[in-house]
């Protein structure tokens, strides 16, 4: 086996996908991953500290572009929109066709350290998003708010789009989804 090989992150994503789908996440060692890859186990451990970081790779990149969306926004005076639109914006099937998606969303639900992982990478998510918010001269109360309501509203969003059928636009479901949320509103305004 070669030491080094162009693709080899590629490839072991591809051969982790696999063997999740053919023999279960808890069913899948580093070793069989790196096998099906057709790379050293060394080199499976280069690219990942464990086979849960397969799932989450890409969290960096997405970060990084989300947060380019909140910094090129034109206007931040409604902080909600300009988080939703960098959600919106994204090009979430650079992330791979829905189906891979939709595999690796129940695989991480159905696995509690799966699942805290990413609930751990939304949290860490929302927080960058206030602080460039923050940054960008959003008030802090608003900017919290907004980056927290806005991760929700995606990600109730992105799950609906993920059960629905190959014709529907995630941002379709997006602008729905605040429409919703613009209509139970004006019911909670004040409370007192």
């Amino acid at each position: 086996m070669p030491r080094w090989e162009h693709g080899s992150q590629e490839r072991l994503k591809q051969a982790a996908m696999e063997l999740f789908d053919e023999q279960g996440f808890e069913g899948t060692s580093a070793v069989q991953i790196a096998q099906r890859a057709g790379v050293t186990t060394r080199t499976f451990f280069r690219y990942f500290p464990d086979k849960q970081s397969i799932l989450f790779v890409d969290a960096d990149l997405l970060r990084a572009a989300l947060l380019q969306g909140i910094h090129d926004a034109p206007d931040v005076t409604e902080p909600l929109a300009v988080v939703v639109r960098a959600l919106v914006d994204f090009d979430w099937e650079g992330l791979g066709p829905r189906e891979s998606q939709r595999r690796r969303d129940a695989m991480i639900r159905s696995n509690p350290e799966l699942l805290e992982r990413e609930l751990n990478k939304q949290q860490q998510m929302s927080d960058a998003f206030g602080y460039a918010l923050r940054q960008r001269g959003v008030e802090p109360p608003a900017a919290e708010l907004a980056a927290r309501v806005g991760i929700q509203v995606f990600q109730a969003s992105y799950l609906e789009w993920l059960a629905a059928d190959g014709e529907t636009d995630l941002a379709t479901v997006v602008n729905a989804s605040m429409s919703t949320l613009a209509a139970i509103m004006p019911a909670v305004t004040r409370l007192t």
